[in-house]
């Protein structure tokens, strides 16, 4: 997990499914599992007294209820006492003889360090605190929806804590007056556009939550606390509007220093800066001329931007797309179990249903899981944003451009079978307390972008197989080109900008020349760089892994299996140099 000011950070809860589980009961504090007694001491002492008092959404993600009535404080003097708590521990876990652990826990003191050193790396020399308003009004929302994202226990119960919850939320907002100071145009921008969303959540979406709630004492509390955060945002959005956006005159980038140290922190990677783009530009061109190729195959005729066209035109009718997803479902389980892919740990499938309206204007497609210590809701969801009858026939079909056959493979390749679902479904057997808290994006976002690619290679989206025919076939793997080339652009806009001066529009243009984006994607996806630097991880993790992947093949010969390295691979949920040393025996380069 990250920290409250990684704004751009996905959630990645845990998927328990079975009626045995290895996690705590939500009322109570997890301790860690493994290594010896110190270790062990140490590191429940670093969630109990600093990761999660000082993050207590990330309590609820995870299923600890008891920090459910508690939010996030963004004053200036709980930020300095945050930071002053994490080098303690950051002393603390350095000095702690690495001799003396296994190489797992060996690993596990890695990457919390890593962790410690990011959030210091955000704190103190990034400052998002300072420079981003949209991490106070979109974080009290985070907050919000934490709560009523699932019926973990009864509504009213929920409720209550909401409220405990909302009370603190008109403090955090003007938190942000007393610590935000010039920021980047662009990140006041992003706030602007997000805060009307945010309102109509709390105006709309949350009310309509607790309809069950029957308590007429607590809905009068509720509707006072609402009330007032609803008020405290409009305050928010109008003293951004007329006091702040005027003075956003900061810079954005983090610069090549502090973004070495980032991808250090985070992902244990120490390569150049140069030597990534290198590499970067690299799986550009290759995956560009692979997508002219196969273009040019389903039609010499017409450029490979109007073969895109039509692949964004083959879609399912609306009211077709979760009988679509379902289907696909089963082919990739039928497919990953035949070929001997990866094994699946439960028969259970993810729930399918359309993304709930609170969530509807962010995502076209999401994985809703528990959380690894979660005991009161065990359902997966895989939520759909199936467009409305309010839509106009071109608004749906805009919307449906994105669940063109590619896309939906290639969906639910990485957000299901046997991307994340599958990861998620592994968590059980993890027994320590720092991989069930804690995540690498390269490990988690690169292993499920690495998936798209490696169920194509192994022969999945062929007829019989996904497709219909080879002219399907060439459209999915089309699809699965286009989303490889989003995340090289990512890969090399976020260097660029942050560290060579790329400015935005040139940005915008890279995602749509280089990447094979439409305008409007390159927009969104370089104003999340702006704030996301090291969103390189989906390609870079994808790349890391099939190194290790071909290493371990060359090392085990012909005793090779591929689902007994996905099997091992899915067991480690740490960053990739700590994995390669547990498969490997060995601290090889990861490129």
């Amino acid at each position: 997990m990250k920290s409250r000011f990684s704004r751009w950070a996905s959630v990645a809860s845990v998927v328990l499914i079975s009626t045995t589980f290895l996690g705590a009961n939500s009322t109570m504090t997890p301790t860690s599992e493994q290594g010896n007694s110190a270790w062990t001491s140490l590191v429940d002492a670093y969630f109990d007294t600093v990761y999660l008092p000082f993050n207590p959404t990330e309590g609820t993600s995870a299923g600890l209820h008891q920090y459910d009535g508690k939010l996030e404080n963004y004053s200036r003097a709980s930020l300095e006492k945050e930071a002053a708590a994490l080098r303690t521990y950051e002393e603390k876990v350095e000095a702690f003889p690495a001799a003396k652990l296994d190489p797992s826990d060996e690993g596990d003191r890695e990457f919390l360090l890593g962790t410690i050193r990011s959030q210091l790396l955000t704190l103190e020399t990034i400052r998002t605190w300072q420079k981003d308003p949209d991490i106070y009004s979109s974080g009290i929302s985070n907050s919000a929806f934490t709560i009523i994202e699932r019926n973990y226990a009864p509504a009213d119960v929920r409720l209550a804590a909401l409220i405990a919850r909302e009370k603190q939320m008109p403090a955090a907002l003007e938190a942000a007056h007393e610590n935000l100071a010039n920021p980047p145009k662009i990140f006041t921008d992003i706030a602007l556009e997000q805060l009307p969303g945010i309102i109509s959540f709390f105006q709309n979406d949350i009310p309509a939550a607790f309809t069950s709630v029957k308590d007429r004492k607590l809905q009068d509390e509720f509707n006072v606390s609402n009330a007032a955060v609803i008020e405290a945002l409009n305050h928010y959005q109008q003293w951004l509007k007329t006091d702040m956006l005027p003075k956003s005159n900061g810079d954005f980038r983090i610069g090549a220093a502090t973004f070495s140290a980032k991808l250090r922190d985070d992902e244990m990677v120490n390569i150049p800066l140069d030597r990534l783009l290198t590499i970067a530009y690299a799986d550009l061109h290759k995956n560009q001329e692979q997508f002219r190729q196969i273009a040019h195959e389903v039609d010499p005729s017409k450029t490979p931007m109007q073969v895109l066209g039509e692949l964004q035109a083959d879609h399912p009718a609306p009211d077709q797309l979760l009988g679509k997803f379902q289907n696909t479902f089963n082919n990739l389980i039928q497919f990953i179990r035949e070929r001997q892919i990866v094994s699946i740990p439960s028969e259970v499938q993810p729930t399918l249903e359309d993304t709930p309206a609170f969530m509807r204007a962010t995502t076209f497609a999401s994985m809703d899981s528990p959380g690894a210590y979660e005991t009161g809701s065990h359902k997966a969801y895989f939520n759909v944003t199936v467009p409305g009858a309010d839509e106009t026939p071109q608004e749906r079909a805009e919307s449906m451009a994105a669940f063109n056959i590619g896309t939906i493979v290639s969906t639910s390749v990485h957000e299901a079978y046997p991307g994340h679902y599958v990861q998620f479904l592994f968590m059980p057997q993890i027994h320590s307390r720092v991989r069930k808290m804690l995540y690498s994006d390269s490990n988690v976002e690169g292993g499920a972008h690495y998936c798209e690619q490696m169920m194509l290679d192994e022969g999945y989206g062929q007829p019989g197989w996904g497709a219909k025919d080879a002219r399907e076939a060439k459209l999915i793997r089309l699809g699965q080109l286009s989303d490889a080339l989003l995340r090289d652009a990512r890969f090399i806009v976020g260097i660029k900008m942050h560290t060579q001066g790329m400015t935005i529009d040139q940005a915008v243009d890279f995602f749509q020349k280089e990447g094979y984006q439409t305008r409007a994607t390159g927009l969104v996806e370089t104003k999340r760089g702006a704030g996301d630097p090291t969103y390189l991880y989906y390609t870079l993790g994808k790349l890391m892994i099939l190194k290790l992947r071909a290493d371990v093949q060359q090392k085990e010969g012909a005793s090779f299996s591929l689902e007994k390295f996905h099997n091992e691979f899915l067991l480690q949920g740490v960053p990739l140099p700590v994995v390669r040393r547990a498969m490997l025996g060995n601290s090889s380069p990861v490129l």
